[in-house]
């Protein structure tokens, strides 16, 4: 990881930073800067935080590299919040702005001083705010200052609205040695039941995080999984016994495995099957001079650059510069090179909960019987924009490997 520090780009310089401890529901993390400690920084609001309270939003919204604030008051000093991907019990509602990227900076009174961790906004006509309470913070930060687990079990998830059987905690990332990897939880698992209990039954984190705090992170916790990229369903548990297959699906992929590929930069990453050894992760500039994050993945390279339609592979594209297009436009251009190749089948909107944007489906590619899917999508953040394209050439690729890409690709700005 790497953070930057200095005045509106002039003078600033990328300083190494490693992830101390974080906690996925209380959506808090902290970071170790590398380069020493002598660094400016805000101290805490002092005394109570109270409705009325000037306060300040204060970040790099959308990676504009000048700082900015917005200005207004507390309107809610503490109440409890739940969203799909955090359960707080302090939360503070607020009318200052928080912007698109501002989300993890500080919420601050007229002094400078930190009142609360913004988090989430609705961005509508209502102009909701909020940001985590500096009493939530400050009562978990020595422990994340030392690496211990707080209301986590080592993965990064959101919450499957819907209900029912369709409701459940999507596994976005797993922490390498936490107890979600030892349990054999993967990218793009969904957890069904924890402790005997549904989840997600609301489309929140609540009842996950509720059990983590009743039974603890050390605890064995009994887990009911539905994996997608096998359409099959395991139990084991956090803590205790690995997952085992139950029932669905052929017992688990025709794929060996899968691995995290990335491109040069670190900045994207997706599973792929470990078959696909062949990667490209250089940049790209397009005719209009614009500049591109990229990563291919595919079992032959040569075959992939040469368009051949006999070869499985992934590419995908990631810039923050082009977040004002927009995506259905874009994947029209993004498409027009494929189209006199293959067959429409199928386009819609695209929505996984980190990304929104317009997919289409082609099937018949070429002479062979290869399908390939285009899509083009912005972060909810409105951070970047992200363009995949994946080949599939076989029913693995079409079914456990498409799945399997869909859910785990991601780009971080």
């Amino acid at each position: 990881m790497v953070v930057w520090i200095g005045d509106d780009n002039d003078d600033g310089d990328e300083i190494d930073a490693t992830i101390v401890g974080y906690s996925e529901c209380l959506d808090l993390a902290v970071i170790q800067l590398e380069d020493g400690d002598d660094y400016p920084y805000m101290a805490w609001h002092e005394g109570e935080i109270t409705e009325g309270l000037d306060v300040y939003s204060a970040g790099f919204p959308g990676g504009d590299p000048n700082f900015t604030l917005t200005k207004g008051i507390v309107s809610k000093s503490d109440f409890e919040r739940e969203f799909s991907w955090s359960s707080l019990q302090h939360v503070i509602e607020h009318d200052a702005r928080i912007r698109g990227g501002n989300s993890g900076g500080p919420l601050i009174d007229d002094a400078g001083r930190v009142v609360g961790v913004n988090y989430a906004g609705d961005g509508g006509a209502d102009d909701y705010n909020w940001a985590i309470h500096r009493d939530e913070v400050l009562d978990v930060i020595d422990d994340l200052e030392d690496g211990d687990a707080v209301q986590s079990l080592g993965l990064s998830g959101s919450a499957l609205s819907g209900g029912g059987d369709e409701a459940g905690v999507w596994v976005q990332s797993v922490q390498a040695d936490g107890p979600a990897e030892d349990a054999g939880i993967l990218p793009g698992d969904v957890l069904l039941t924890m402790d005997g209990d549904a989840l997600a039954s609301e489309g929140t984190m609540e009842e996950y995080c509720d059990i983590i705090d009743d039974e603890g992170t050390d605890a064995e916790i009994d887990v009911e999984v539905y994996r997608p990229s096998d359409d099959s369903y395991y139990e084991g548990q956090f803590n205790g016994d690995e997952l085992e297959f139950v029932s669905g699906g052929t017992g688990g992929s025709t794929i060996e495995g899968f691995y995290l590929a990335k491109d040069d930069s670190g900045t994207i990453e997706v599973s792929v099957p470990e078959e696909w050894g062949d990667v490209d992760g250089e940049g790209y500039e397009d005719d209009q001079g614009r500049q591109y994050t990229a990563v291919t993945v595919t079992p032959d390279l040569d075959a992939w650059q040469n368009g051949s339609w006999t070869v499985p592979g992934v590419r995908i594209l990631a810039s923050d510069e082009l977040v004002g297009e927009d995506p259905a436009s874009e994947l029209a251009d993004f498409m027009v090179s494929i189209a006199p190749d293959c067959t429409l089948d199928d386009e819609g909107e695209f929505d996984d909960g980190l990304y929104l944007g317009q997919y289409q489906y082609y099937v018949s590619c070429g002479d062979a019987d290869t399908d390939f899917v285009g899509l083009v999508a912005k972060d909810y953040d409105n951070t970047h924009m992200i363009y995949l394209a994946v080949q599939m050439v076989d029913s693995s690729d079409k079914t456990t490997v498409l799945d399997e890409i869909l859910a785990t690709f991601l780009a971080r700005y």
